[in-house]
């Protein structure tokens, strides 16, 4: 890997102080894997103000309460996974990622970014549609992953990741802010009927509509 590279990768987010959030974030990074080039290729990207605004969190009653946020880079399996309030990233995927490797590590961020920040109907929510809101957020902020499926694949509208994310761009398209009203709505408990609430249409009605946009 070129110097260039290194000098431009190195370190990321020792604290935020988001002016045009409602709520700052402090963020602190630990390199668990120092010693791998992986490692050095992590790049900083700050997606927790960007989606306060898409949750529309205007205000300390509609925020979950997170003052820190850990970022460890280390060996682990899989790519990116958050877990109280402490997102994990595997420094193996990004030293093995032959892509646009900045693109890739800001998209599993604002993933993950999402993950901390959204609200799961108290566990009742199904996990295909957390992960889609969170994949809609990474979508949103422009870093779809190269390798997603199109828009109008998936068998069900809570299959999950993009599949999931695709349908929820097209209900938020139906009513501006539609995302950001069903997370509010999960703060406290999960029902299919919310769709219904929001848009005057059952999900399984609206699956059907989406799917039939693209011949599906």
């Amino acid at each position: 890997m070129d110097q260039k590279h290194l000098k431009n990768v190195l370190f990321f987010l020792l604290a935020l102080a988001a002016a045009h959030c409602a709520k700052a974030i402090n963020y602190v990074v630990s390199n668990n894997a120092e010693a791998s080039t992986g490692a050095a290729r992590f790049d900083k990207e700050i997606a927790a103000e960007f989606i306060q605004k898409l949750f529309q969190q205007n205000n300390s009653a509609d925020i979950k309460t997170v003052e820190e946020v850990g970022v460890i880079i280390e060996n682990i399996d899989g790519l990116a996974f958050a877990s109280n309030d402490i997102i994990h990233i595997s420094a193996g995927y990004i030293e093995k990622y032959r892509e646009d490797v900045k693109k890739e590590i800001a998209g599993l961020i604002y993933h993950e970014m999402a993950h901390i920040l959204q609200w799961d109907g108290n566990g009742k929510a199904p996990s295909g549609l957390t992960e889609g809101i969170a994949d809609f957020m990474r979508m949103k902020a422009g870093y779809a992953s190269d390798l997603w499926s199109p828009a109008g694949v998936g068998d069900q509208w809570d299959q999950g990741y993009e599949v999931t994310a695709h349908f929820l761009h097209y209900c938020d398209n139906l009513k501006n802010g539609f995302v950001a009203d069903l997370n509010k709505k999960l703060k406290t408990d999960y029902s299919e009927s919310y769709f219904n609430d929001l848009l005057g249409k059952p999900v399984a009605q609206l699956w059907s509509d989406y799917k039939a946009m693209y011949n599906n």
